[in-house]
């Protein structure tokens, strides 16, 4: 029988031996805790990260140990205490840099390099991509540039920029 539409989703069981999420917070050294049901000592300075950060941002955040260990994948967070939840989505948010493109200035390419001067959600930028392996086509409106430095700048979508913008970002699509 196919599940009811109405069901909230349901968050994976968590790994062998451990309990599902009773709270995660921060301790007073700032690092994140997590306290598991089922198990009396907590992990301390746990790290929190979105499985599919472009796709699904909203579904399967992860739970790892300082080591990077999974210990809880979480289907989506309807399930946690409200400070727990808006913990874990400040940790999310800030811990992601990613201006989004709203206005391409100029691109030009020299030596195998393009350079990219756009105005984003957090200013001017000038930033350089390296090769076509540093631009992420997730549809045919929408990309990711990732720069020289590891930033990543979102292109939520192409057709909401003006002609000028379009005409410089035409080749990437």
């Amino acid at each position: 029988m196919p599940p009811d539409e109405n069901q909230k989703p349901v968050s994976p069981p968590p790994p062998p031996g451990e309990g599902s999420v009773q709270s995660v917070a921060l301790n007073e050294l700032g690092q994140i805790v997590l306290r598991l049901a089922g198990r009396e000592e907590p992990f301390v300075d746990v790290r929190i990260a979105r499985c599919f950060p472009w796709s699904l941002p909203e579904t399967y955040i992860s739970i790892c140990d300082k080591e990077g260990k999974e210990l809880v994948l979480l289907r989506d967070l309807t399930g946690l205490e409200p400070p727990s939840r808006e913990l874990i989505r400040r940790e999310l948010r800030d811990k992601v840099f990613s201006p989004r493109i709203q206005r391409v200035l100029a691109c030009k390419s020299e030596f195998g390099v393009t350079s990219i001067t756009a105005l984003t959600d957090r200013g001017e930028v000038t930033f350089q991509v390296r090769s076509r392996d540093d631009i992420r086509i997730l549809s045919p409106t929408r990309a990711i540039f990732r720069d020289a430095d590891g930033i990543s700048y979102e292109l939520a979508d192409i057709k909401s920029l003006d002609p000028v913008s379009q005409r410089h970002l035409r080749d990437f699509f």
